[in-house]
C-alpha cells in the first residue's frame, strides 16, 4: 500500500531537511525507494512542501532543485566556525595518530602470522603423541597375550608405530631447528618465551622418545604370534 500523500509529505520534508543540499526529484525518488513512493508521489510532496513555505526551490530552466529551508538551522558565528575548525584539526591529528598505531599493530600480527609454522609443528607433535599411545596400548594387549594376533598384524603394528617414532623424532629435530633459530636473536629469555607461548616438551607432559624406541626393541625380541 502506498503511503498516503501527508505521510509521503513527511517522508520527503524530513529527508530534505537531513540531506541539506540541493536535490530534484529524481534524488529524492532513488533516496526514498524503500519507503515504496513513486516518483509522481514525490514530485507532489515536493511542490506542495515548496508552495506551503517549508522548503526552498530554484527553478533552472523545466528542472526545479530542492533545498532545505537555511532559517531552521543554527548559523555558527566566526568564532565558532573557528573552534570547531581547531577541534577538527585535533580529531584529524588524533585519526592519523590511530591510523599509525593499527599499522603497526598489523605489521606486528601479519610478522607473528608468518611464524605459525611453530604453532602447527606443536599441534601436529601433540596428534603424535595420541597415535603413538594408541599404538602402545595396543601393543600393551598383545604382549599380555589378551587379544591373539597373526604375526601379519603384529608385523603391520610394530611397522606403524616405527614410522609414528621416525615421524615424531624428525618432528622433534625440526622444532628444535626452528625454536633455535627463533630464540637465538630474541631479546626474550627462551624458557619464558616458551612458557608465554605454551610449549611443552616431552617431559613435561611425562613422556619419553626412547621409551618408545624400545618397545620396538622389545617387541622384535619376543617370539612372532602373540
Amino acid at each position: 500500500m502506498a503511503p498516503k500523500s501527508d505521510s509521503a509529505e513527511a517522508i520527503v520534508l524530513n529527508f530534505v531537511n537531513e540531506q541539506n543540499r540541493p536535490l530534484n526529484a529524481q534524488n529524492v525518488a532513488d533516496a526514498l525507494q524503500k519507503f515504496n513512493l513513486k516518483k509522481a508521489a514525490i514530485q507532489k510532496a515536493l511542490d506542495n512542501l515548496a508552495d506551503g513555505g517549508r522548503i526552498s526551490f530554484k527553478e533552472y530552466g523545466k528542472q526545479k532543485i530542492y533545498l532545505a529551508r537555511q532559517d531552521q538551522f543554527n548559523i555558527l558565528n566566526s568564532e565558532e566556525l573557528n573552534q570547531m575548525k581547531e577541534q577538527n584539526a585535533k580529531l584529524q591529528k588524533q585519526l592519523e595518530e590511530q591510523k599509525k598505531t593499527i599499522n603497526e599493530v598489523e605489521a606486528e600480527i601479519k610478522s607473528l602470522q608468518s611464524n605459525l609454522t611453530l604453532e602447527q609443528i606443536c599441534g601436529r607433535e601433540a596428534d603424535l603423541r595420541m597415535e603413538v599411545q594408541e599404538m602402545e596400548n595396543k601393543l600393551t594387549k598383545l604382549r599380555g597375550g589378551v587379544t591373539l594376533v597373526s604375526p601379519e598384524e603384529r608385523m603391520a603394528v610394530e611397522t606403524m608405530l616405527s614410522e609414528k617414532i621416525s615421524q615424531w623424532r624428525k618432528r622433534k629435530r625440526m622444532f628444535k631447528d626452528i625454536w633455535d633459530t627463533l630464540t637465538e636473536n630474541s631479546p626474550k629469555d627462551p624458557k619464558e618465551l616458551r612458557e608465554e607461548l605454551g610449549i611443552e616438551y616431552d617431559e613435561d607432559v611425562g613422556v619419553s622418545l626412547q621409551s618408545y624406541s624400545d618397545l620396538i626393541q622389545q617387541g622384535k625380541k619376543r617370539p612372532r604370534g602373540y
